[in-house]
């Protein structure tokens, strides 16, 4: 059986990775709503919009949600890696869900929500180690 005190610690850090991650996703989706009403397309406004969410991302896992031992110089590379296949991840997903009939907002949202377990298991388990 799991140690209780560590599944709790599992639980809370997940619902502040839930919590912190609605503010780099309202950033993320602000920015490619106001890329696309000046005319960019769904994938270079979503990608603008990503990486602009991602730098709230990080200082709020960093300072926030997880307790990493190493300092913010040793913890950026591999944010950035993990933030490159995030990124890689999200364009797919968009495409794939846009090319399958999804409309942009919904297919954002979908891509969103399916990466959100598995970056919470990369940021746990390796960037913010």
């Amino acid at each position: 059986m799991p140690d209780k005190d560590l599944l709790f610690d599992w639980v809370k850090r997940f619902v502040l990775h839930v919590a912190t991650g609605a503010l780099a996703v309202a950033v993320h989706y602000t920015i490619m709503a106001v890329a696309m009403g000046i005319g960019a397309g769904p994938l270079g406004a979503s990608s603008l919009g990503f990486s602009v969410g991602a730098a709230t991302r990080f200082f709020t896992a960093y300072f926030h949600v997880f307790a990493p031992s190493d300092n913010v110089r040793d913890t950026v590379p591999r944010f950035l890696l993990a933030l490159g296949a995030q990124f890689v991840l999200n364009s797919v997903l968009l495409s794939g869900l846009i090319g399958v009939g999804l409309a942009v907002w919904w297919a954002q949202i979908t891509a969103t929500i399916l990466m959100t377990f598995l970056n919470y298991v990369v940021y746990r388990l390796w960037v913010f180690r």
